[in-house]
């Protein structure tokens, strides 16, 4: 199994960020959940990649050659490939991943987790969409959910999409539970 992960290239103005991020990369490495990012080594996205490293994680690093320099590309991931456009790493990111998991981050961040999210409404796919609201970062998106569904703009069947958890252990959770329900189906 593979998860995208979704986060800033920056590492916000709270520790917490950084060790929450550690934790998660840490957690999925131990349980044989590779990751699928954006590729940097910097902020978020380096301290999730590096602490998945460090526990003999997989993590693929899909990072647009107009960002190399930038964003400074990780180049000491399981692999790392160079796209030719956001769009390209969008898909690419999608179609190598089981699961889509938000981590704090700017616009970048919530244009990919809304994608996906968008993509499941929609029956794209059926995969696990998670905002991992570290230390309430999320609060008020999540109120904004309730909102859109209040005003019918999201239907209400459409409610169990947006999977949201507080630890790394919460993930694994669904994740696990997403993983029953793929066997229950190939059986």
């Amino acid at each position: 199994m593979n998860v995208a992960i979704y986060c800033g290239s920056q590492a916000g103005k709270k520790d917490i960020y950084i060790e929450k991020a550690k934790e998660l990369g840490e957690t999925l490495a131990k349980a044989q959940i590779g990751i699928v990012y954006g590729g940097s080594n910097v902020g978020l996205m380096g301290a999730v990649a590096d602490a998945s490293l460090a526990h003999s994680g997989r993590v693929i690093g899909i990072m647009p050659e107009h960002l190399q320099k930038r964003e400074i590309a990780h180049l000491h991931l399981t692999e790392i490939h160079f796209v030719e456009s956001m769009h390209i790493r969008k898909k690419q990111m999608v179609d190598l991943s089981d699961a889509y998991i938000a981590l704090p981050g700017g616009c970048g961040t919530l244009d990919e987790y809304f994608e996906v999210f968008t993509w499941a409404q929609i029956g794209l796919h059926q995969n696990p969409v998670i905002l991992y609201n570290i230390d309430g970062f999320y609060d008020a998106l999540i109120l904004h959910f309730e909102k859109m569904i209040e005003e019918g703009f999201i239907r209400e069947e459409q409610r169990d999409i947006l999977r949201v958890a507080t630890t790394a252990d919460e993930i694994l959770h669904i994740l696990g539970s997403h993983q029953e329900v793929l066997l229950k189906m190939g059986s």
